[in-house]
């Protein structure tokens, strides 16, 4: 038998190596994560994310400071300004059960993208709109828009969280803490500097689309594929996880809404100072916030939770119990610190559940958490109204042991 020249040997093991690692190369390319591998978020994506989350804090910031002037230029009382406030919330509410069909049909980018410009169209009129049927359907849009940007950013954070393989969830949230802080002193800064609302809130409109354009690279083009329908009554872990963003939400509305009342009406502080204690929660929030993926990568999510929900219990009975109001300024900044990583927690628990799919399970748990934002001042007027302010801070501490005990049965 002759043996074949060595050359061909050669060639022909090239050749069938070629073959073998084009067949490869086309079964890699057929694949259905082929896209997804060259796409998978890194740095770039992480800080999109935390840009969207100062955006939407800093939207909502912008807003609350033209809040005053909205009043004057529609002529309004206090209780017609509250139902228009309302429509905001209702906005929001409309947008978020669709918000997980609209990311898993179009990706992140896009609706992320079109929520942010539509706020930023909108902002500016509400500070010089002179009708209160047009304010009212501005703000209703206005709610859209943000309520639309507060989920959508929540899936691309459940996204990127998971792509990382760490705890990242509580410094994107703290960077919606950041930019409420930056909203509220640059509308104030301009406005004390003579700039008039509409000047003040143009400029903010223009920082925050040039922030989105700059960072829009960095947005998913996909989300989660579907699993099942887009929208769903929340079940099981989804849930629970739910039902502790309402009442921590609720816990945070309470806080924003009651904290000026109670100093200055039980525990004697001047009027002038009375921001000071929800200045005491929001700062110990964002500083909670920003430290908490270490603390939380330390301890352990169920640790966190239960032990923040002590904290915030504590600080009610410290502001409830002690008839001093600097005490009662250390209640509040308890009740900020032990607040700020549950939410954010329950948000990373939505990657890893598996009750639902991401895409309903996103909307249905912004969506009750949001309720709560609603529900807190008007249910906490109702119970002072018919007994006290102490006893409606009660019922609210009440809620959170709760949170506390839901840790373990969601297994967060």
């Amino acid at each position: 038998m002759r043996r074949a020249p060595l050359r061909l040997l050669v060639n022909s093991f090239h050749t069938r190596q070629y073959r073998f690692m084009q067949q490869l190369t086309d079964s890699q390319n057929n694949s259905p994560l082929s896209a997804r591998v060259s796409d998978e978020p890194g740095r770039r994506e992480q800080r999109a994310t935390r840009v969207m989350f100062f955006l939407a804090g800093f939207a909502t910031a912008v807003w609350a400071a033209l809040v005053p002037f909205a009043k004057l230029n529609t002529g309004v009382d206090d209780g017609t300004l509250g139902l228009l406030l309302l429509c905001l919330g209702g906005g929001a509410l409309v947008a978020m059960p669709v918000t997980g069909m609209l990311t898993t049909r179009f990706g992140c980018r896009k609706v992320i993208a079109l929520a942010v410009l539509l706020f930023c169209l909108i902002l500016p009129w509400l500070a010089v709109i002179p009708d209160t049927v047009l304010l009212a359907i501005a703000l209703l849009v206005f709610g859209i828009g943000v309520g639309t940007t507060d989920c959508a950013m929540n899936v691309q954070a459940i996204l990127v969280e998971k792509a990382a393989g760490k705890a990242m969830m509580s410094g994107f949230h703290g960077f919606y803490s950041i930019g409420g802080i930056v909203g509220a002193g640059a509308m104030s800064g301009m406005m004390s500097l003579g700039l008039s609302p509409l000047a003040a809130s143009l400029l903010s409109v223009l920082v925050a689309v040039v922030l989105l354009l700059t960072h829009l690279a960095g947005l998913l083009t996909y989300a989660n594929p579907p699993e099942g329908p887009a929208f769903a009554i929340p079940r099981g872990a989804v849930l629970v996880l739910g039902l502790v963003c309402f009442a921590v939400f609720l816990a945070e509305g309470t806080v924003l809404d009651w904290s000026a009342v109670f100093l200055t009406e039980h525990r004697g502080m001047p009027d002038a100072q009375g921001a000071l204690g929800f200045a005491c929660f929001a700062a110990a929030m964002t500083l909670g916030r920003l430290t908490g993926d270490r603390v939380v990568t330390a301890l352990g999510p169920q640790p966190v939770v239960m032990l923040g929900a002590s904290m915030a219990v504590a600080g009610l009975m410290l502001a409830v119990w002690v008839p001093f109001w600097p005490v009662a300024l250390l209640g509040y900044a308890l009740i900020g610190l032990g607040c700020s990583n549950i939410v954010p927690i329950m948000f990373s628990a939505i990657g890893r559940q598996t009750s639902m799919s991401q895409a309903a399970a996103v909307p249905a748990v912004t969506t009750l958490g949001y309720f709560g934002v609603l529900a807190g001042p008007a249910s906490i007027g109702f119970i002072a109204h018919h007994s006290s302010l102490s006893a409606a801070f009660l019922v609210v501490a009440v809620l959170l042991a709760l949170v506390g005990l839901s840790a373990k049965a969601v297994k967060v």
